[in-house]
């Protein structure tokens, strides 16, 4: 005897077994009275399974993860074969309309949970999404960018001791993965304490659409549906790589403040010692190597050609040992 399918209600909708629906996230409005909805897309397959959330745009100016999730979703591969597939491609609205990190408060929306109800425009929106659409899912890939002009090399963050994760970010097969410990009020902090499992993935800068991370985020989403039994996608194994675990990594400061070029490329290994990027000034007077502080990789690489002395310019990830 075949067992029923479970009833699955989001945002006060109920999603049939084999059916589709768009929902809005409804939070606040602008300031001109205008509705401003968070949109929901949900598909669930006839057969029940896990859920899993593909979500961006958590900082608005995180443009190459809203583009990966449009992907998906352009492509038909957010229809399951089994369980239920969410993609949620921009949940900071109000930071993407601005193409802003922030939303209008000036709040990071990713150190505003789990949020409150009353609380300021970042907590509500948190709130709202750790009460309608977490309890739903099982599974997590949020993607991100580095901030400002620093771009990350794909990689997955993940807690090291969490042996279901650091599995999972294989699956996932990216460049490296990264052991990153849990930072409070994100939203990866929250949604772990609530038992579910989450992969963050980080790849290129804002305000760019950048194809290499585009297609590392895709085939990522691919090859995890797969493995979750969800779809059946054909991988090509060619793209296959073993990621490199690093256990732990550290910023490189600009010495001086001046004009700054890189002398390596993202993702590279590095030696201690190497010289990886130079710090001139305008005028022919100064110039200052900066070198590897350690052996490793570059990770993320500040592509700014103007620094101040102290900004981060390169980060290398150590290889676990």
């Amino acid at each position: 005897m075949k067992e029923k399918p479970k009833k699955m209600v989001i945002l006060g909708k109920e999603i049939l077994p084999g059916k589709g629906v768009q929902l809005n996230l409804d939070v606040a409005m602008l300031h001109t009275r205008t509705p401003i909805l968070v949109p929901v897309i949900v598909e669930r397959a006839k057969i029940d399974g896990p859920t899993v959330l593909l979500m961006a745009g958590l900082h608005g100016d995180e443009i190459n993860g809203i583009e990966i999730i449009r992907k998906v979703i352009r492509k038909g591969f957010n229809k399951p074969l089994v369980g239920t597939i969410i993609c949620l491609p921009v949940f900071n609205i109000f930071g993407f309309l601005n193409v802003k990190r922030e939303l209008p408060d000036g709040r990071d929306l990713n150190r505003s949970f789990p949020g409150s109800e009353t609380g300021s425009l970042a907590a509500q929106f948190a709130f709202h999404f750790m009460k309608e659409i977490a309890p739903h899912v099982d599974y997590v890939v949020d993607f991100h960018t580095g901030a400002a002009q620093r771009n990350n090399y794909p990689q997955i963050r993940c807690l090291m001791d969490d042996q279901e994760s650091v599995h999972l970010a294989h699956v996932f097969n990216p460049p490296f993965i990264l052991h990153s410990n849990y930072i409070g009020k994100t939203i990866r902090e929250s949604i772990t304490k609530h038992g579910k499992k989450m992969l963050l993935f980080e790849g290129g800068k804002t305000n760019n659409i950048e194809e290499l991370i585009v297609e590392e985020g895709l085939n990522g989403v691919k090859r995890l549906l797969n493995h979750l039994g969800m779809r059946s996608f054909k991988i090509d194994i060619s793209k296959d790589r073993l990621p490199v675990l690093l256990g732990s990594s550290k910023w490189m400061r600009a010495p001086q403040s001046g004009m700054f070029q890189s002398l390596v490329k993202n993702g590279v290994s590095v030696e201690k010692g190497d010289v990886i990027g130079i710090v001139t000034d305008p005028y022919g007077k100064f110039e200052r190597k900066v070198k590897a502080s350690q052996s490793g990789y570059i990770i993320c690489l500040n592509e700014s050609p103007v620094v101040y002395k102290g900004d981060a310019i390169f980060h290398i990830g150590i290889e676990k040992g």
